[in-house]
């Protein structure tokens, strides 16, 4: 069981760790599969998603975006979700989120933060931005994981290296080519992630022409008025509407091709302190 969580409440990077993570042991021979909640979705589970069968409404967007890569559950209960994956033939379960659950052993935990944001004023809601003290999840992880620019990296080792005990891993977001280029394209972005201004950032470092951006709840509904009114101001603008890839599987179908996808992919300055850890659990 491997745990992919976080000690801050929202977007810290989990769903492009998962999917990381997921290539990662299949390229080394192990069949992987993802439980998760399905937040926002409907179904109590376990159940198998189905991409072409299955709905946001129905598993949430990260568990359809999740099962693009690797065969993924949705369980209320992850322990039931757990069994049903490895009745289905799972070698490891990629638990996405969960870290602060202790229905379920987790044989490696990592931990995934902002590097820009850090662990914020290091308070726990409502003082601030954690789900649990850093010290007391950083006590139970096997593996601390930083996603952010060099900048951002150099911040975070400045403001909490001194805390960090435990291995530490470090990557950053990369856009894939959407066929596209982006250069100059007047642009309507729209967003609906743990934190929408950095996918308005990575649009600008394309080159786009950022000439309204709608910075969305995380999960928030697209529904037929939202996206009625922000196609309606890009026709007036002239510029073409952008969203990212787990903000496009809430997309209703008919709307799709009018919606640009940026994907991104979390790439690793080095895999040795995870590979240290599989090998662990997986050895040759």
């Amino acid at each position: 069981m491997i745990c992919v969580g976080n000690i801050n409440a929202g977007g810290t990077g989990k769903t492009p760790t998962a999917m990381a993570l997921a290539m990662h042991l299949s390229a080394r021979g192990i069949k992987a599969h993802a439980v998760t909640r399905g937040y926002g979705g409907s179904l109590e589970g376990p159940v198998q998603v189905k991409e072409l069968s299955h709905t946001a409404d129905q598993t949430g967007d990260e568990a359809l975006l999740l099962a693009a890569f690797l065969p993924t559950w949705v369980a209320k209960d992850r322990l039931a979700g757990a069994r049903a994956a490895v009745e289905a033939g799972a070698e490891a379960i990629i638990l996405d989120d969960g870290f602060q659950n202790p229905a379920l052993f987790h044989d490696l935990s990592i931990v995934v933060v902002d590097a820009h944001r850090g662990f914020g004023n290091g308070r726990v809601i409502p003082a601030g931005p954690l789900r649990e003290p850093v010290e007391a999840g950083l006590a139970r992880a096997d593996l601390l994981l930083s996603i952010g620019p060099d900048t951002a990296q150099e911040k975070f080792a400045k403001e909490w290296g001194g805390k960090i005990k435990l291995p530490h891993a470090k990557g950053h977001l990369a856009p894939l080519p959407t066929g596209l280029p982006l250069t100059g394209i007047p642009v309507l972005a729209f967003a609906g992630i743990g934190h929408p201004e950095k996918f308005f950032q990575t649009l600008k470092a394309l080159g786009a022409d950022l000439r309204a951006v709608h910075a969305l709840d995380d999960h928030q509904p697209l529904t037929d008025t939202l996206m009625a009114r922000m196609l309606r101001e890009a026709k007036q603008l002239g510029a073409q509407v952008v969203t990212t890839e787990k903000d496009a599987v809430r997309l209703p179908p008919e709307l799709r091709p009018k919606v640009m996808t940026v994907p991104v992919r979390l790439e690793l300055e080095d895999w040795a302190p995870i590979d240290a850890q599989l090998d662990r659990l997986f050895p040759t």
